[in-house]
């Protein structure tokens, strides 16, 4: 299979503090229904961060206030239309959530969940959102 970097993807990382415990939200994937972070191409006339926070109001339905610089990256291989690995790279932006809102444009596509760390980590597919939730969920 051949793997050809694409850089163009950005996403969320939706949080908000209970008490004690932080909490990250996943939504699920359209086609194969995994865990994943609310994320999308890099939209034209938006930059980067405005990009990701439009992927979070539009795939989650959260809105809040969005670090301006990304936390670092995941990447994972999606399977083209000729059945070649594409690989992306994703820059995660957090997404302090100040609100959840009842109805949002992919409500009927997607399931959403509020996790804690250790749910989340284990609910991702991909190795390299594991380490990145797991440092953000740690760090900060």
């Amino acid at each position: 299979m051949l793997r050809i970097p694409k850089f163009r993807q950005v996403a969320a990382l939706p949080f908000r503090d209970e008490a004690a415990m932080r909490r990250v939200m996943l939504i699920t994937s359209l086609g194969t229904r995994r865990w994943i972070l609310p994320k999308g191409n890099i939209e034209p006339g938006l930059t980067a961060p405005e990009s990701a926070e439009f992927e979070a109001f539009e795939e989650a339905g959260v809105v809040g206030r969005l670090a301006s610089s990304s936390f670092g990256t995941y990447s994972y291989d999606k399977i083209g239309e000729d059945e070649e690995a594409i690989l992306h790279h994703v820059r995660v932006y957090p997404l302090k959530v100040q609100q959840t809102l009842e109805a949002f444009p992919e409500q009927e596509k997607r399931e959403r969940k509020w996790m804690d760390p250790d749910e989340a980590i284990e609910a991702v597919d991909e190795p390299s959102l594991k380490e990145l939730i797991a440092k953000f969920t740690e760090e900060t």
